[in-house]
């Protein structure tokens, strides 16, 4: 029997009355920053439409199918709602999410895609089903040192190091902190999946497998300073690592090339010429608070004019990607796709690049330039490749 009262937030869930404002930006231009109700504009796609959905499944009022686990797991975890939400029980919206997640794992009951994407990080560390074996290939011809006792570890994670897009953003960000002459190094082969995507999936056994062995492993190595490339991966090691003891100083990449320029160990003077937009990660921006590092590191750069996009901050329109759906796209496949409204709104700008500091929105935004016919007029180039620009590397 399907018990309610099982959940912690058997006494919440319901205070939900679909007020509406999960959907709107601060700006309160209009209805769609909400990623999946952006996608489909149907209630039940919306955070108070999803939760309803889940409390008459969990109470036995409807039945459970596919779509039903669909609506559910199109939720990218971009914490809009959380954000905008006017009612003290907002803190647990997210995860109310997960833990409804977590009740279909242990029921077996996921969409295929979902299931694919768990399997493939159990069997083989990554999301994409690639070899183990493969994972230290973007660094190979590369003066990028395997870590041994470095100051840093550059964890580069499963995109960084599988997609041939992303995994130039990893090799430009080996470079600049080779020029910079910083101590660091990173696992290569021996990296693991950070689990991030994992933990919002609602996967907690194999979460907590993929936090100790990685702790376990840090540990080891006697890593203390840790530099990620993905904001996934920030998240994971900065807020959910320390609950399994694993506790590092996590630095996002762009927090580390602005203290670097600050320092004065790498010159940006050549600069770099053009009109630049940038569009927040969200498990930079809306869940670990940093809005600021990645903009002052654009605005130390010569030349470079930045201009913002309506919704930013924590009102900017998430790319879609998050919660594992750059891999499992239940949201793509429309013009009214996350990543093509985002891309949209970057145009509008007159920008003639679009900035970002995450491998998964690059990926995201990249692929919604080409199907919106904007290659030529907007270019999506991560923040490591406009710094190497502005230092004369690439």
């Amino acid at each position: 029997m399907m018990l309610i009262d099982t959940y912690t937030f058997r006494d919440t869930i319901h205070r939900c009355f679909r007020c509406g404002y999960c959907k709107f930006p601060a700006t309160w231009t209009d209805v769609n920053n909400c990623p999946p109700y952006a996608r489909f504009r149907m209630e039940s796609y919306s955070c108070g439409g999803r939760l309803w959905l889940t409390r008459a499944w969990l109470s036995e009022k409807l039945d459970w199918s596919e779509h039903i686990a669909e609506i559910l797991y199109s939720c990218t975890m971009c914490r809009n709602c959380e954000i905008k939400c006017p009612l003290s029980f907002n803190i647990n919206i997210v995860n109310m999410v997960v833990a409804a997640r977590g009740e279909m794992i242990e029921r077996g009951k996921v969409p295929p895609a979902v299931k694919r994407f768990l399997e493939n990080i159990h069997v083989h560390g990554n999301p994409y089903g690639n070899a183990r074996s493969k994972r230290g290939a973007w660094a190979e011809g590369t003066a990028i040192e395997q870590y041994k006792d470095q100051e840093y570890l550059f964890y580069v994670g499963c995109t960084g190091s599988y997609d041939t897009r992303a995994s130039i953003s990893s090799r430009t960000l080996g470079l600049l902190f080779g020029e910079a002459g910083i101590s660091f190094g990173v696992l290569g082969n021996d990296e693991n999946c950070d689990g991030n995507e994992v933990d919002k999936l609602g996967e907690a056994g194999l979460f907590e497998m993929l936090a100790e062995d990685n702790i376990e492993r840090f540990n080891s190595l006697g890593i203390e300073k840790i530099v990620t490339l993905s904001p996934h991966a920030y998240n994971a090691m900065r807020d959910l690592y320390p609950r399994y003891g694993g506790k590092y100083m996590v630095l996002h990449y762009t927090q580390m090339l602005l203290k670097l320029i600050e320092e004065g160990k790498l010159d940006v003077s050549k600069g770099f010429d053009a009109q630049v937009t940038f569009h927040d990660p969200c498990f930079l921006g809306r869940w670990n608070g940093e809005y600021e590092a990645p903009r002052r590191l654009l605005r130390k750069v010569p030349h470079l004019r930045l201009t913002e996009m309506e919704k930013n901050r924590d009102s900017a329109l998430c790319c879609g990607g998050g919660a594992g759906n750059f891999e499992i796209d239940l949201l793509g496949g429309s013009d009214s796709s996350p990543a093509r409204r985002r891309v949209r709104e970057a145009a509008e700008t007159g920008a003639g690049v679009l900035a970002v500091a995450c491998p998964k929105c690059l990926i995201m935004l990249e692929d919604a330039v080409k199907a919106e016919e904007l290659e030529g007029t907007i270019a999506v180039k991560n923040i490591s490749e406009i710094v190497a620009a502005a230092c004369g590397l690439l």
